[in-house]
């Protein structure tokens, strides 16, 4: 007993939460910006040296940047050519993509305008070169020659030539009709054997785009009312969103079934009528398998829910205090989109940087670049992945502040007015270093996944059965991985929060603390997650179901396999960026509930943080695992800490 206590008291950290602020992992704070000095060396040097001309403007397949007078290369006939006049890149067979070499098999010549309606023979070109003035055959042909010329098959556009409209600044032709995109979408997509089936795919895309647009829409706004939901009717929640996903799953399988017998009875007199009717059937089977496994899960977990109700209670207060929380996603996103934004920019530079005119074997010039430079591009790419994930780990360690603030604050009313301005203050000014480091692990991990992930598909259809299984063998491991890795980082920034320790100490006494409360974080964190989990379910059945009744309104003329499934995607993809916020709000309640009970007991000096609320979650908690393993089973005894420490 005497040796127990003393391991308990030498392994023991004294935790004094929001009272200590330094900095930490400053090493790795100076190693990031290091990185990003370097990342702003590829920004300078790819724009200062970069081809910004031929970026925008565009080229032929001669060298000649359009729109400018150009220097003539060295053993290229139509090089060195005055095209003040014609501004923009005209492709003489646009749809010819080339996706092993990624780019289009097709010359390029400049033109002084796109062609804005279709033009079906050469006769046609030719009206079009004389009225227009922009000639779209190659440049050693006249207008009055595409005609009678004999060599006008191979240096004229492949006809019937699509109507076509400039890009954006870029000033490249690029068709408007959908077919050539689906001519491309054609050779990324193998399992689409029939190419018929896939040209009308992207057209019931096209034609049904304000439903499309208006069902995402409702999926936003949607996931705002279950936010609100949380917010003040949590007590509640669980066993409404318990009961509208049994009868959402019912009634979604249900109308996949009437609308089946319902179409098969009035007949089929179109192909897009059976391919509706049989998407229908694959929906409906999917939709009772999904129903079935989702009763039986629930039939598990039944006993569990009123823990969640508490739970939620607790997280509900917490965004009650810290309305901002409901934002974070968006500032989130928004910072990521500004650097995705930044980072694209300057790889379209980089391409440009340090590449010659070099002719190829076909008599056309190619830029190519030299040894040195491709490092840069494998130094951009390990940007883009480590800075998306410190942004992201700025946002976790932001929210654990928030919460950690709201937590270890005895009294509610002397909360910061902004606690959560008041957590970004102090990420920015002691712990960015830790989420430099955070970050840079799962960076690690994640950059290595995605070479696998390369590899796997470039080698596809070419290697043998063990390598291809191998290859999703580590695929899969390192994924498991970097999840675990980051629900670790999550919990480490919460006690870096708390305790104000570097990123390796704070790791460990959060592992500590979670593998002490095991079945806790089994019993209450993965509850609360299913349920989270439900009303992401809700969000995407109630936006698929709305996206079934007004899509069947057009199963006539448009095929709405793809546009349902774009929907839902982004549906689950809204719900998951809001309640993925809740989520992390009973991550770090349960972190700081845990640190609570272990290192308070209740006495003077050494007073529960946790508030009225927690205690009943506490006793409720206690009852319940006790009638679980009544008897003196272990589950009983786990809990008992977490009502005071004089009760062991």
């Amino acid at each position: 007993l005497t040796s127990s206590l003393f391991s308990h008291k030498s392994s023991k950290r004294e935790w004094k939460p929001l009272e200590d602020h330094s900095c930490t992992d400053v090493p790795w704070l100076l190693l990031f910006v290091l990185f990003c000095i370097g990342m702003g060396f590829i920004c300078g040097f790819s724009i200062a040296t970069g081809a910004a001309a031929r970026l925008l403007s565009g080229y032929d397949s001669y060298g000649n940047i359009c729109g400018q007078k150009n220097v003539k290369v060295e053993g290229i006939v139509n090089s060195g050519l005055d095209l003040t006049h014609k501004k923009y890149v005209f492709f003489l067979d646009p749809c010819n993509i080339d996706l092993v070499h990624q780019k289009i098999k097709s010359i390029a010549l400049c033109v002084s305008a796109c062609p804005r309606k279709e033009l079906k023979t050469l006769a046609d070109i030719q009206k079009f070169a004389e009225t227009n003035g922009s000639t779209l055959c190659s440049y050693e042909l006249q207008p009055s020659e595409y005609t009678t010329d004999p060599r006008a098959g191979k240096l004229c556009p492949k006809y019937p030539v699509p109507e076509s409209a400039p890009i954006p600044f870029f000033h490249r032709c690029a068709p408007v009709n959908i077919s050539c995109y689906a001519k491309f979408a054609e050779a990324l997509i193998t399992f689409v054997s029939d190419s018929s089936v896939l040209h009308r795919l992207i057209s019931g895309v096209m034609t049904s785009k304000e439903i499309i647009m208006g069902l995402c829409l409702l999926s936003l706004v949607l996931s705002m009312i279950l936010m609100v939901i949380i917010r003040y009717i949590s007590r509640v929640l669980v066993w409404i969103l318990t009961i509208l996903v049994i009868l959402g799953s019912l009634g979604g399988t249900g109308v996949l079934w009437w609308l089946y017998a319902k179409q098969r009875i009035s007949g089929l007199e179109t192909q897009v009528a059976k391919d509706n009717l049989q998407a229908l059937l694959i929906y409906a089977i999917a939709a009772t398998v999904f129903t079935v496994i989702l009763f039986l899960i629930m039939l598990i977990m039944r006993k569990r829910v009123a823990l969640t109700i508490a739970l939620f209670h607790v997280a509900g207060k917490v965004f009650i205090h810290l309305p901002l929380l409901v934002f974070q996603p968006f500032w989130t996103f928004f910072v990521l989109i500004l650097f995705w934004t930044y980072w694209i920019t300057v790889l379209l530079f980089l391409g440009t940087t340090g590449k010659h005119p070099v002719p190829n074997e076909e008599g056309f010039v190619e830029f190519r670049m030299a040894g040195p430079l491709k490092y840069m591009w494998w130094y951009h790419v390990v940007g883009l992945v480590w800075i998306s994930e410190f942004i992201l780990a700025c946002q976790q360690m932001t929210v654990a502040g928030a919460v950690v603030t709201y937590y270890f604050t005895r009294e509610k009313r002397n909360l910061p007015f902004t606690p959560i301005l008041a957590s970004v203050n102090r990420l920015v000014c002691y712990h960015l270093g830790t989420v430099a480091k955070g970050s840079f692990i799962i960076t690690l991990v994640k950059i290595p996944r995605m070479i696998l992930m390369y590899i796997h598909t470039q080698l596809k259809g070419k290697e043998n059965a063990c390598a291809r299984c191998m290859l999703k063998a580590c695929i899969c491991c390192l994924w498991c991985l970097e999840k675990c890795l980051t629900y670790l980082n999550q919990n480490a920034y919460t006690a870096t929060a708390i305790n104000s320790t570097n990123f390796c100490t704070s790791a460990k006494d959060a592992f500590v603390i979670l593998v002490e409360n095991a079945l806790r974080v089994a019993a209450i964190n993965t509850v609360g997650d299913f349920m989270l989990f439900l009303g992401k379910v809700l969000i995407v059945c109630s936006t698929g179901l709305a996206g079934i009744m007004l899509l069947n309104y057009q199963r006539d003329y448009t095929i709405w396999v793809l546009p349902l499934i774009i929907v839902c995607l982004f549906a689950f993809l809204v719900a998951h960026c809001f309640l993925s916020i809740y989520e992390m709000v009973v991550d770090v309640l349960f972190l700081c509930f845990a640190i609570d009970t272990k290192y308070n007991d209740g006495s003077p000096g050494r007073e529960f943080y946790m508030d009225k609320v927690l205690m009943e979650f506490v006793e409720n908690s206690r009852k319940s695992m006790k009638e679980a393993g009544r008897g003196g089973g272990a589950e009983g005894r786990e809990l008992k800490p977490m009502v005071g420490a004089d009760e062991e």
